[in-house]
């Protein structure tokens, strides 16, 4: 994104002293508590919308969670809202058991994709290779935390498929981890993969091929909000409804966050400083 210099300073400046502002507002306007699980996506998001929405005034408390904590969470009253929701596919199961007991706000990000990644350079394309390159993968798909929808969904590939491979359970971090140095060594590796994600911004990867569209097509990330949010806190549960960027724009924030001793929360402040247009847009008119 390109800006020019003087206008960048001075959207911060604006930004800083509205920062400042809504310090002193937020003792009366009360605390919104967002919950989220710990997936880049997820922390570039819930903490661009905490920084927005103390720019208007109100506290925020972060609490990370597994995926099915966080949906729990928002259903009993315990988180006000995330904004990590992915469907249909990935969170149906949580979405099917509670969809009457939080409200869906909608979209906030379009144009998600979930699947197995390798490095451009693997021989395989397919799912269905996977079994002929066995032992180039030590006989294993890289996972994430055991609770995501992906994981859930890699089992079911692996069972449509009848491939002979396990599927190893670890977290975001551990899976770039293992990506890194594969690719360094230019190894074979497989890992679940979605977009938007900064890896793909880091390594030259692939999707492999999905005939069976076991993880079938793009899906889109909905912000979801505790029932009698919109009652109590008016104002914050419109910021919720608003907020809506695109991949490109998470992608941003996302690569700061990859910086050596990155700060996600400054990195977010610094994100929202920087695209006061934008932010505008998700905030109530004066």
């Amino acid at each position: 994104m390109t800006k020019q210099p003087m206008r960048l300073a001075g959207l911060a400046l604006v930004a800083g002293a509205s920062l400042t502002a809504a310090t002193a507002q937020a003792a009366d306007k009360g605390t919104v508590h967002l919950a989220y699980v710990e997936w880049s996506d997820a922390v570039a998001s819930t903490n661009v919308m905490r920084a927005v929405l103390e720019q208007a005034g109100y506290e925020v408390e972060l609490t990370s969670l597994s995926a099915a904590a966080m949906w729990q969470s928002v259903a009993t009253g315990d988180a006000d809202a995330m904004t990590t929701a992915w469907l249909p596919t990935t969170h149906q199961d949580y979405h099917d058991r509670l969809e009457d007991q939080v409200v869906d706000l909608g979209v906030n990000l379009d144009g998600t994709k979930l699947g197995l990644v390798v490095p451009a350079y693997s021989e395989m394309n397919s799912i269905a290779d996977l079994d002929d390159h066995a032992d180039a993968i030590d006989g294993k798909i890289t996972g994430i935390d055991p609770g995501a929808g992906l994981m859930g969904l890699t089992e079911e590939v692996i069972e449509e498929y009848d491939l002979d491979v396990d599927l190893q359970s670890g977290s975001g971090a551990t899976m770039t981890a293992a990506l890194q140095n594969a690719v360094a060594n230019d190894e074979e590796i497989v890992v679940t993969g979605w977009t938007p994600h900064w890896k793909f911004a880091r390594w030259d990867l692939k999707y492999l091929e999905d005939p069976k569209n076991v993880y079938g097509g793009a899906e889109q990330i909905h912000t979801m909000a505790r029932q009698g949010l919109e009652e109590d806190m008016p104002e914050a549960y419109a910021i919720l409804d608003a907020f809506e960027w695109t991949p490109e724009q998470m992608g941003e924030v996302q690569l700061l966050n990859q910086q050596e001793d990155a700060d996600p929360y400054e990195n977010a402040k610094q994100w929202v400083a920087e695209n006061q247009d934008l932010v505008q847009e998700w905030l109530p008119e004066s």
